[in-house]
C-alpha cells in the first residue's frame, strides 16, 4: 500500500519541485538535508509527511511493531537541578511530602524481586539527581540487582545523571561508566536531551549537562560497548530549525558511532511545572513531529512512540507515520510523564493490551529485548488467561 501511495505522490505535479525533490529523495533512500527538513516542518502538507515516513517505516520494517516487557524503577525524584518544564523532581527539604520520594536499597530490591516468575527482560532505572545517590551507590545497586535477576538488561542513568554522578565521584566519564559496566549495566536510556539549542536550553534547563556532555557521554557509552536511545523534547520554545538542530547532531554521531537503538521524540505537558503558560501541541503537531523525525533520521533504526507520554490512541496513529515501537509493558510506577498531566495518569498495560492496541491499528505486534532480538512474535497469538503473565 505504502509503494502505491509513493507512486501517486511522485506524479502529484502540485507539490512544488523543493517537496517533489525529498520525495524523489526518500524514494532513492538519500539524505534529506538540514535546510530540506525545516522546510518539512513549516511547509509540507501532513498526508504528504506520512506517506515518506510509513514508506521508510515500512521499507526497514514492514508491518512489525516492536513492544518491550519492562518495568521502571524511579529511585528518588529529589533533584539538585531546577528544569522549569519539570513537574516531577522535587527538593531534598521537601522529602516526606509535596509528592516527595527516595526509595531505599531494599525497597528496590524488592521491587526486582516483586517480578518473580514474570518474563521481563529490561528493568529501566532512572530519576532525580539526588545529592547523596552518586556513581559507587548506583554501581553497587545495580551489581545486587544483577544478583537477584541475572539474565535482566539494565537499562539505567540519564545523561544528566551520569555527568552528576562522575562529577562528583571526580572520575571521567569513561572511567565512570565502565565502573557501571562493570558493575552489571547494558546501555543507557535516551533521556535528559530536552532541546540542544544552547539559548534555549538556558532557559528551560540551565543548569544541567549541556548538550556537548550529552552528546559525549553517549559517545563515550558507545566506544565502550553500551548502546543507548536519544530524546528530543518538543512543543514549547522550539521552532522548526531547532528540532532540525537537534536531530542533525544526533545523526552526526551516529554517522560516527552507530551505537544508538531508537529515537524517541517526547511532547511537552504543561502541568504542574514552571511552563504551565504554554499550551500544550496539538496531535497534528505530534504526527509532523514524528514523520520528520522518521524521515530526517535515515540512520537510527527505529522510532519510538512513548505511550505513558502521547496517549494510547495518539500512539495507534503514530503507527502509520513512521514509529515502529511503542516501549513496553511499564509498570504504574513511573510518574515523570503523569505528574505533568498526560493522558495515561496509571501507566501500565498488560502483553495482552499492548498487542491488541498494535493490532487495533493494523500492525505486526513482536516482542523484543532491549536491543531488538526478536523475543516472541504475537500476530497469530491466542491469548489465555494463566498463559501470559502481564
Amino acid at each position: 500500500m505504502s509503494e502505491e501511495k509513493i507512486e501517486v505522490l511522485l506524479k502529484n505535479s502540485s507539490l512544488g519541485k523543493d517537496l517533489q525533490k525529498i520525495a524523489e529523495k526518500v524514494v532513492a533512500q538519500e539524505r534529506v538535508s538540514f535546510e530540506e527538513g525545516v522546510l518539512l516542518f513549516e511547509k509540507a502538507e501532513l498526508g504528504y509527511l506520512g506517506v515518506l515516513a510509513n514508506h521508510i517505516r515500512d521499507r526497514r520494517h514492514g508491518d512489525l511493531t516492536y513492544f518491550n516487557r519492562n518495568f521502571h524503577i524511579e529511585p528518588t525524584n529529589i533533584c539538585v537541578f531546577d528544569c522549569k518544564f519539570c513537574s516531577y523532581s522535587r527538593l531534598i527539604r521537601d522529602r516526606g511530602e509535596y509528592s516527595a520520594w527516595e526509595m531505599t536499597e531494599e525497597q528496590i530490591y524488592d521491587t526486582v524481586r516483586g517480578y518473580e516468575g514474570q518474563p521481563v527482560t529490561e528493568v529501566h532505572i532512572v530519576g532525580g539527581v539526588h545529592p547523596r545517590m552518586g556513581l559507587h551507590y548506583f554501581a553497587n545497586l545495580i551489581k545486587n540487582i544483577k544478583e537477584i535477576r541475572p539474565e535482566l538488561h539494565v537499562k539505567a542513568f540519564t545523561a544528566v545523571e551520569l555527568e552528576f554522578m562522575c562529577r562528583k565521584a571526580k572520575v571521567s566519564f569513561e572511567e565512570g561508566l565502565q565502573i557501571l559496566k562493570d558493575h552489571g549495566q547494558d546501555s543507557l536510556p535516551g533521556g535528559g536531551a530536552e532541546i540542544f539549542d544552547e539559548e534555549i536550553r538556558k532557559i528551560i534547563c540551565k543548569d544541567k549537562c549541556t548538550s556537548a556532555q550529552w552528546l559525549e557521554i553517549h559517545e563515550t557509552a558507545h566506544k565502550l560497548g553500551m548502546p543507548s536511545n536519544a530524546t528530543m523534547l518538543y512543543g514549547h520554545y522550539d521552532k522548526a530549525s531547532h528540532r532540525i538542530d537537534h536531530m542533525n547532531r544526533l545523526r552526526q554521531l551516529q554517522d560516527k558511532t552507530g551505537g544508538f537503538n531508537t529515537f524517541i521524540p517526547l511532547k511537552f505537558r504543561n502541568g504542574n511545572n514552571q511552563m504551565s503558560s504554554i499550551d500544550e501541541v496539538s496531535v497534528v503537531e505530534d504526527l509532523r513531529t514524528y514523520a520528520v523525525s522518521r524521515i530526517y533520521m535515515d540512520n537510527f533504526p527505529h522510532l519510538k512512540a512513548y505511550w505513558p507520554m502521547i496517549g494510547r490512541e495518539t500512539t495507534q496513529l503514530l503507527l502509520s507515520y513512521g514509529v515502529n515501537d511503542v516501549d513496553g509493558t511499564i509498570d504504574d510506577s513511573t510518574k515523570i510523564y503523569s505528574m505533568a498531566g498526560s493522558e495515561e495518569q496509571n501507566p501500565a498495560l498488560t502483553t495482552e493490551q499492548l498487542v491488541n492496541l498494535i493490532k487495533g491499528a493494523n500492525r505486526h505486534p513482536v516482542e523484543r529485548d532491549t536491543l531488538y532480538n526478536v523475543v516472541t512474535d504475537y500476530m497469530e497469538y491466542e491469548f489465555a488467561a494463566e498463559a501470559v503473565p502481564s
